[in-house]
């Protein structure tokens, strides 16, 4: 990395520490220790190392949602996030290029009669989702007849939709995937209604910070930064992102 300049250790740091949201409602990116309470995972080794060539502090606030940390960016309390990308958010967010790409699918009964993706969008078909995340954004845009019930965060959509007997309950594979292999008599289906793409956030308005991230993140997919901070947190199933061409899009 090129040093670092002024201007972007005062947009990206303005209190002179680095304020991060981790977002633990998606294990593939982050996961809280149940016995030390310490935050690993990629977007926490990513965060430590951005204030490390930053030269300053850094300090985690973790939401149990992405949606949550969406609005507290609103608030102005947050110079770091780790979110999928979408359109909507980036009203209020810079985004860099992703640097891991999730699939979106959904957990059904073993019973059920719904095998694959294009089984889901029908009036009779109720989905429960996570109330902000990624795939409810996606979801909402995509389906035409389906139902969406929403949780507050994307675990208890899983809850919702077994307590409820819902048809089915969308989200990140990994998470769906560990839910079944718990418990028997769910499944998850194999392809995927999209792949979400995660990257790095900084609140608008600070467009030299986000220039800086987006050579910082494109250093960390090539170097294997990414590769092997997801292979010590265990989430070896996700993909790193392809190098990027054209950049930003939003």
């Amino acid at each position: 990395m090129p040093q670092v300049s002024e201007t972007v250790i005062n947009e990206l740091a303005p209190t002179g520490t680095l304020r991060v949201a981790i977002n633990l409602g998606n294990p593939v990116l982050a996961q809280k220790d149940a016995t030390t309470g310490a935050l690993g995972g990629v977007s926490v080794d990513l965060a430590r190392d951005v204030a490390r060539q930053l030269g300053v502090d850094v300090t985690f606030e973790a939401f149990d949602g992405a949606g949550k940390v969406v609005d507290a960016v609103k608030t102005g309390r947050l110079d770091l996030m780790f979110l999928a990308i979408d359109p909507l958010r980036a009203e209020e967010i810079l985004y860099t290029a992703p640097y891991v790409v999730i699939e979106g699918t959904y957990i059904v009964r073993e019973d059920s009669p719904l095998h694959d993706i294009a089984d889901f969008d029908h009036e009779d078909v109720r989905i429960a989702v996570g109330k902000g995340a990624a795939y409810d954004l996606y979801l909402s845009r995509a389906l035409k007849y389906a139902a969406l019930e929403r949780a507050p965060t994307s675990p208890a959509a899983i809850e919702l939709f077994v307590d409820r007997r819902l048809e089915a309950a969308a989200g990140v594979r990994q998470p769906l995937q560990a839910y079944a292999a718990e418990h028997p008599g769910f499944r998850v289906i194999k392809g995927r209604f999209t792949a979400i793409e995660q990257a790095v956030g900084t609140p608008q308005g600070r467009d030299a910070a986000r220039a800086w991230l987006q050579t910082f993140i494109e250093e960390a997919k090539a170097s294997g930064f990414v590769a092997e901070a997801l292979a010590r947190s265990g989430q070896t199933a996700a993909t790193v992102a392809a190098p990027a061409k054209d950049w930003p899009s939003f």
